[in-house]
């Protein structure tokens, strides 16, 4: 039997992005459908979590599905010493897929070699985030009319942010530019780099973070500098503030630059640029819920053609 599961979107050719981009445009044009009645969806998040939770079960709730399964994984088996194999194998006699983030960095891969029913990634650690990298190309390809040839700043938690992690591998079928800008500790990691140098993506790394840095930019994303990556404190209180988006660095800006950001925000983008039409991290945040309803989708075998002849829709 085919494994339908989504671990990473490094995996997916060109062609299939651009398949779950469509895929996603039909849910953003009618999202309420019965395509997914009579399923159930678990969603197992061992790691807190509000936007990517919400989204997957609301995107399950507007497909027709039910959900079952867990925001804290302090009331389930696992405080009793169940493994995740055993959590998973559980799960999957009660689901038709599982929606799970982790905090251990290769968990959603295990998961989905044990599991019966297909996995999706909903984080992963520091490793990958691929359902939150789906809506971002959503999102770039929203606002910019394509994913070709585009200069891409990734500012701020390069170390531990998997979005940008995600991002970075799923781009290289279009001939991106990258920019760095990080301080040291936070620097992309050489894995990343190496990987760019093997498949051909040009990047460059800055330390500056200005508006004369940014000028060029076409999609500006923006991190979070993830206090709960750290095991030093001090070292988080010493990077946290050194890249913060002020709206005076926007004067140079391109008319058709974007803001993205993952969410959530703590200090590193000024409240001030939401009124801006730079800013996009909500509408970036409200396209997870058609990247979601596509991913599912895929993974339960439903094909763009079935979804553009739904009969299901609900006006």
């Amino acid at each position: 039997m085919e494994n339908r599961s989504l671990v990473t979107i490094s995996g997916h050719t060109k062609d299939k992005i651009m398949y779950l981009i469509q895929m996603a445009r039909e849910f953003e044009l009618h999202t309420n459908r019965k395509l997914l009645d009579g399923k159930v969806i678990a969603t197992l998040f061992f790691e807190p979590s509000t936007r990517t939770r919400l989204s997957f079960e609301t995107a399950a709730n507007r497909l027709g599905a039910r959900v079952i399964g867990f925001a804290d994984p302090k009331i389930t088996s696992g405080t009793k010493g169940e493994t995740l194999k055993d959590t998973i194998m559980m799960v999957s006699n009660y689901a038709d897929i599982i929606v799970m983030r982790h905090y251990l960095e290769g968990a959603a891969l295990y998961a989905s070699e044990v599991s019966p029913v297909p996995i999706v990634n909903a984080g992963d650690g520091a490793n990958q985030h691929p359902s939150q990298t789906m809506l971002d190309l959503y999102t770039i390809y929203q606002t910019q009319g394509t994913l070709e040839n585009l200069n891409i700043y990734l500012v701020g938690d390069l170390k531990y942010g998997r979005t940008v992690h995600s991002l970075l591998t799923a781009m290289r079928h279009f001939n991106p530019t990258f920019h760095f800008i990080a301080p040291d500790e936070l620097a992309m990691p050489d894995y990343y780099k190496m990987y760019c140098q093997q498949h051909g993506i040009r990047y460059f790394e800055h330390k500056d973070f200005d508006a004369e840095t940014i000028k060029d930019a076409d999609i500006l994303y923006m991190t979070r500098v993830q206090r709960e990556r750290f095991t030093d404190l001090m070292e988080y209180e010493r990077v946290k503030d050194l890249y913060l988006l002020k709206k005076d660095m926007l004067s140079l800006a391109r008319d058709n630059m974007k803001i993205l950001h993952p969410l959530p925000r703590v200090n590193e983008i000024e409240y001030t640029i939401d009124d801006t039409p730079y800013a996009y991290y909500f509408q970036q945040a409200r396209n997870g819920l058609y990247a979601r309803q596509a991913l599912l989708c895929d993974a339960l075998g439903i094909t763009l053609e079935e979804v553009r002849n739904d009969q299901t829709i609900q006006r």
